[in-house]
């Protein structure tokens, strides 16, 4: 009797198929002479997030330029915000107080020496985040390495979050999101925010885009890294400057901190 694993049909060569595997395991794919489809520059993250590690910034406001927005401007392309279109009929007012903004660039003033400080500001990556505490749907969340983030997929759009945050860092989708990237997926109706570069922190990259833009431009005025690490840049510069919260009274231990105000 014929066994019935043997359906009859040709075999696969075993170098064929050694063949096979390796062509779909490199990084780019040649479709003509010349032309790449795809190019990976790292390998996705095969383990999962732990608490060993806690992401976070530290700004030198003494080197943060006024009138810079190297790092705004690598932020939106970095995550597809500058793919945001005004609907049409929408006044420029109003679309400036809608569209998305992860970063923004404040200037505090101190009221007895009328100092000017600048600085970038975007989402604290609390410990004691109170966007997490008032979500009713748990799309706010916090992830084990410390970063800050929404689920688009469980957001209901109720803004809990934005009322919650002292930072006023996140931002409300009200139009549809007709151009955006695979990395960073948008939604009408959600919240968003910064993620610290998420999807490169789950390939394995070492910095941000803000982070990449500032040292770009020559100032340096961002630092990015894990704060449990005493040898990391940011532990280390954390030791040697004085640095501060924003809203130390809330106690949320951020994981953004400011040297120089």
């Amino acid at each position: 009797m014929k066994d019935k694993t043997d359906r009859g049909g040709p075999q696969v060569d075993s170098s064929r198929r050694k063949f096979i595997g390796v062509a779909a395991g490199v990084s780019a794919a040649m479709v003509a002479p010349g032309v790449i489809l795809h190019s990976v520059s790292a390998a996705p993250r095969s383990e999962p997030v732990t608490s060993a590690v806690r992401w976070g910034l530290l700004v030198d406001t003494a080197k943060c330029a006024d009138g810079c927005s190297a790092c705004v401007d690598a932020c939106n392309q970095e995550n597809g915000l500058n793919l945001q279109d005004k609907p049409e009929g929408l006044s420029e007012p109003k679309w400036d107080s809608q569209k998305a903004l992860w970063i923004r660039k404040i200037k505090l003033q101190d009221n007895q020496t009328g100092r000017i400080t600048n600085l970038p500001m975007m989402c604290q990556h609390c410990e004691h985040p109170p966007c997490v505490d008032v979500c009713p749907t748990g799309a706010s969340f916090k992830r084990a390495d410390g970063i800050v983030m929404v689920d688009r997929h469980t957001c209901i759009g109720c803004r809990y979050c934005m009322i919650a945050c002292p930072y006023k860092a996140r931002s409300f989708i009200h139009h549809d999101t007709n151009d955006q990237l695979t990395r960073a997926p948008r939604g009408k109706g959600c919240v968003e925010s910064c993620n610290l570069c998420v999807h490169r922190r789950d390939t394995g990259e070492d910095s941000t885009a803000c982070v990449d833009a500032c040292a770009a431009e020559g100032h340096h005025a961002i630092v990015f890294g894990d704060l449990k690490d005493p040898e990391s840049r940011i532990s280390q510069q954390l030791r040697d400057m004085p640095s501060r919260q924003v809203r130390e009274d809330l106690a949320l231990n951020t994981g953004v901190r400011y040297s120089g105000v």
